[in-house]
């Protein structure tokens, strides 16, 4: 899909991955949309874009607010044109413990931000994309979607819901001019703890995992756009954790499990 002079959509644009791919599109010619909670992290990336600030419209905007998604298409279309993208990047992780110790609040709060957010744009945003001569749907997943982290259960399994939303989507959109993309990046240097509302000061931040940089990550979901890829991992440990998921379920989460168990609390 060329994107010079599209018009897309990307949730959680005001920071990590999703500022990286408004940046990218924007670079490539693109009018961004980008939808965050905060609006002094979409001033921002408003910042960064420089010269293709023009082409940028920030919408402040809490993704598990239906009625307020549902009112986006009209407003998006309105300051930028129809819309040709939606990057569903919005994402949060859950408090490191085991669901045994999950609190019900944390437990809805994910569920809302990780699954029905994302939902809640595609079906705001389908009736229009199907519309255009040419469309796109990029839903970003994880790892944890198909490789068990201890500590977050809940997260892999929103995750895991995403996977799934977006093959069935495929499926049910074939014929159509609206393509999807699902992409499951590994670790990547964002603030998602601290986004996430969580206190990370001890082991994880001490973790010495190789991360991949949140600009590489977006460059890597714009390709997949230009290329019409269907799925993409970002990152070593997601490439080499697919590979053994598909080898060994079993091996793969003991991999899992050894480099990741020290970051849980004494059971």
């Amino acid at each position: 899909m060329e994107t010079q002079g599209k018009v897309f959509v990307v949730t959680g644009a005001g920071n990590g991955i999703g500022r990286e791919v408004a940046l990218a599109l924007l670079a490539s010619g693109a009018k961004v949309a980008g939808l965050d909670i905060k609006s002094d992290w979409l001033e921002e990336t408003a910042g960064r874009a420089g010269a293709h600030a023009s082409r940028f419209a920030p919408f402040v905007v809490d993704i598990t607010h239906r009625k307020d998604v549902l009112a986006l298409p009209k407003k998006v279309a309105s300051a930028l044109g129809p819309v040709d993208g939606l990057v569903n990047v919005a994402g949060i992780i859950q408090p490191f413990v085991r669901i045994n110790d999950l609190e019900f609040d944390d437990i809805d709060h994910v569920i809302n931000v990780n699954l029905h957010g994302p939902l809640n744009l595609i079906k705001a945003f389908l009736p229009g994309l199907l519309s255009r001569p040419e469309a796109k749907i990029v839903n970003v997943s994880s790892m944890g979607s198909y490789a068990p982290v201890p500590g977050q259960t809940l997260y892999g399994a929103t995750k895991a819901g995403i996977n799934l939303l977006s093959e069935g989507l495929r499926s049910e959109l074939r014929g159509s001019t609206v393509s999807v993309c699902v992409v499951y990046p590994g670790a990547i240097g964002t603030n998602i703890a601290a986004n996430s509302g969580l206190d990370m000061s001890g082991a994880a931040e001490a973790s010495t995992r190789k991360v991949v940089a949140p600009k590489d990550a977006g460059a890597a979901i714009v390709r997949a756009i230009t290329k019409d890829e269907k799925r993409i991992l970002i990152g070593q440990d997601a490439s080499i954790m697919w590979h053994a998921n598909h080898l060994s379920p079993d091996l793969a989460a003991t991999l899992i499990y050894n480099g990741m168990k020290d970051l849980l609390p004494p059971a």
